[in-house]
């Protein structure tokens, strides 16, 4: 059996106010009358919540906060293609230049 430790700690404090009710109503403490009603409530309301975390609720709220904490993944940029250089186009009547070679001086 699993253990049910923040539901525990929800009926807990729900009997520690029914309790301190008691108390205050045999005792007749008018002061202290909205300290365990309060204390009741408070337990009540912590009864659901401690379900929900002993439950699949812890691991909820980790997959959340890991999801909101992360940053989206960046995608990579895509690199601009290079232009292809345009050739300019051929002069008429100018052939490719043609280097001529000089002929060593012998010494």
């Amino acid at each position: 059996m699993r253990r049910l430790r923040y539901t525990k700690i929800a009926l807990l404090v729900f009997g520690l106010g029914m309790i301190a009710g008691l108390v205050v109503v045999s005792g007749e403490y008018s002061a202290w009358e909205r300290v365990a009603s309060a204390l009741m409530a408070l337990g009540l309301v912590l009864i659901p919540v401690g379900l929900f975390a002993d439950g699949r609720g812890m691991a909820l709220i980790r997959w959340l906060a890991a999801r909101l904490s992360r940053r989206p993944a960046a995608r990579p940029r895509s690199k601009p293609r290079a232009t292809p250089r345009r050739r300019q186009p051929a002069r008429a009547g100018t052939g490719p230049a043609v280097r001529k070679r000089v002929p060593k001086r012998r010494s």
